[in-house]
């Protein structure tokens, strides 16, 4: 009998009661190397996005929309690294890494409601970026403060419904055994294939959630983007229109970045791409993106270095000089 699994009366395999992640790699010597590497990059993450937040919230001039939806996607990234980093980094020091039946589903549910908030959030991102350019004048008038938090809202409650929507069927499924995940965390894609039930409903709604919230997200988002050509295309100084790209730049490259590595992780069909390699993506996709966004949107950001030195001088006590 396989560790983690239940005996019924009769001998016969019941049900699984544990799940065993086999984790990145099973290498002793490589498991020492790469614990210090993944807790600076969670601890990293924690401290970029945990600073971009208090500082957007502290200074007045970042209280604008565009802000207010950044504050929000730092507060996700890290909620999304934390439900799977500090697991992942204690299980570096385990020869056995067994996860509850239930600890698996709550960890699945929480990953993917914030990865699925991130594609809606960054979806009303994108349309922030469309009005700001196409309709400068009624920008102010179009993205009040009551719209801004019901799109946040609506991001949020949508990723909660879509995540439980899949988490619900795909752990009410039998599983008998075998109990390993080929995983550092518990992900669908590895879990309902272990299951010994009909799984053909549960596949049904991974592809609806998939088509649904990913390709449905990224469509708008590309449509947004269209609207954005068409109108940086319309003005006509040079200036005028790498300044208009400017302001989405660096969204764009959230998005690239994001949905790039999503796609090929939960999109590419499973033989065209070897565990190892889908291992890696994952790391990019939960460990790395979340780290990194903060560094994207401040790396070539006026008004946040700008809100900075306003911190930096009110923190010494020095008049600003504008």
């Amino acid at each position: 009998m396989a560790p983690g699994t239940s005996m019924g009366v009769d001998g016969n395999l019941t049900s699984v009661v544990n799940f065993v992640l086999l984790g990145l790699t099973d290498n002793k010597e490589l498991q020492l190397l790469l614990f210090p590497v993944f807790l600076g990059i969670y601890l990293v993450t924690l401290i970029w996005n945990l600073s971009l937040i208090i500082l957007i919230r502290m200074d007045s001039h970042l209280h604008t929309p565009m802000y207010f939806f950044l504050s929000f996607l730092s507060f996700i990234d890290i909620c999304y690294s934390t439900t799977v980093s500090p697991r992942m980094l204690s299980d570096f020091f385990k020869d056995q890494k067994t996860i509850s039946f239930a600890a698996c589903a709550t960890q699945f549910f929480f990953a993917s409601w914030m990865a699925l908030s991130e594609c809606c959030l960054l979806t009303a991102m994108a349309y922030d970026r469309y009005v700001a350019i196409g309709n400068p004048l009624l920008y102010s008038a179009i993205m009040v403060p009551d719209v801004c938090k019901k799109m946040v809202t609506g991001a949020c409650g949508s990723g909660f419904l879509s995540s439980l929507v899949q988490t619900i069927p795909c752990f009410k499924l039998d599983y008998c055994g075998p109990n390993l995940i080929e995983h550092f965390f518990c992900d669908i894609p590895q879990v309902f294939p272990l299951s010994c039930s009909d799984t053909f409903v549960m596949q049904i709604i991974l592809f609806l959630v998939t088509m649904c919230v990913g390709f449905g997200s990224f469509f708008f988002i590309l449509l947004s983007y269209g609207f954005i050509a068409a109108s940086i295309l319309k003005i006509s100084s040079i200036t005028g229109s790498l300044k208009a790209f400017n302001t989405c730049a660096s969204h764009l490259a959230a998005v690239i970045l994001y949905y790039g590595t999503g796609f090929s992780v939960y999109v590419q069909p499973a033989s065209s791409h070897s565990k190892k390699q889908n291992k890696v993506l994952s790391v990019f996709y939960i460990n790395v993106i979340p780290m990194l966004n903060p560094l994207i949107y401040s790396l070539r950001n006026k008004e946040i270095k700008q809100a900075l030195k306003r911190l930096t001088r009110r923190a010494k006590k020095l008049p600003l000089r504008e």
